[in-house]
């Protein structure tokens, strides 16, 4: 069994994924550059001032969304990033060829008791998938030939070796989603900082001149906070829906390797 969990955990770790902390501080500091470098080009200001000055185009007017912008352009870039990560990742984990297919013939051959082919099959397939599914049928080849155990205890053992595969797979296939979830929940969050900051300013600028308003600081403050608000609602919502294409993704896997695990321990049961 112990050569068993090692090709499982050989096999997670080559699924793996991109370091989190270090891709996380690249992409602020290429939205802190984009936002800077470009944005912020004196080309995208009237006069070239791009304190005081109207912005000329769309960037100059993301500009005018302050410094939680490039923190907000980050979370785009993350959200992205880590999703084709990800999409990369569950690719290989479901292995060569259609899962339908394999979870059909690998059935097909078990109600016929082919555990060797089933096996070679599962070569095949190759990720998550194949080699869970392999763990599985080595420990039924294993337990078929053990004569000191019962039934029971070897019905036992089987879907303890099938659940403790899956366990070891499942971080490989994870990994980074609680990032791209954290920014679903805290992008409104940072702008919402970004909008109250803008509104301070636009009430700032309400209470100067004795009484007069300055309509252009006033108009700024309100553009940050409006900017910041899109811009932050923007971020979340596709993290939510790269997290939800993630979470299916993976859950579909998880049903496919428990549909072939109960067929495994059925054909067990039936021919043991």
């Amino acid at each position: 069994m112990e050569t068993n969990e090692t090709v499982v955990t050989d096999t997670k770790t080559k699924i793996g994924g991109i370091n989190a902390p270090i891709t996380i501080v690249i992409l602020i500091l290429i939205s802190m550059g984009i936002f800077y470098g470009i944005f912020g080009q004196s080309s995208n200001f009237e006069g070239g001032d791009s304190q005081y000055g109207n912005p000329l185009n769309f960037m100059g007017i993301i500009f005018k969304g302050g410094i939680i912008i490039p923190f907000l352009m980050s979370f785009f870039l993350m959200d992205f990033v880590f999703g084709i990560d990800r999409f990369f990742a569950l690719r290989k984990a479901k292995g060569k060829g259609s899962t339908k297919n394999f979870v059909l013939e690998v059935k097909q051959l078990l109600s016929e008791n082919k555990i060797n082919e089933a096996m070679d099959l599962c070569d095949e397939q190759q990720g998550s998938l194949g080699n869970v599914v392999k763990e599985g049928l080595t420990t039924y080849k294993n337990l078929a030939n053990d004569s000191t155990m019962d039934k029971e205890q070897k019905m036992f053992a089987l879907t303890k070796a099938l659940e403790e595969a899956t366990t070891l797979e499942m971080p490989g296939l994870e990994k980074n989603t609680n990032i791209i979830s954290t920014i679903a929940v805290i992008g409104t969050l940072i702008a919402l900082m970004g909008t109250v900051i803008g509104m301070i300013k636009a009430f700032f600028a309400l209470g100067e001149g004795g009484g007069t308003p300055d309509a252009a600081k006033l108009s700024v403050g309100i553009a940050e906070a409006l900017i910041n608000t899109g811009t932050g609602i923007g971020a979340s919502a596709l993290a939510i829906i790269i997290y939800n294409m993630i979470t299916n993704s993976i859950d579909d896997l998880t049903f496919k390797i428990d549909e072939v695990g109960m067929a495994i321990q059925q054909s067990f049961a039936k021919y043991h």
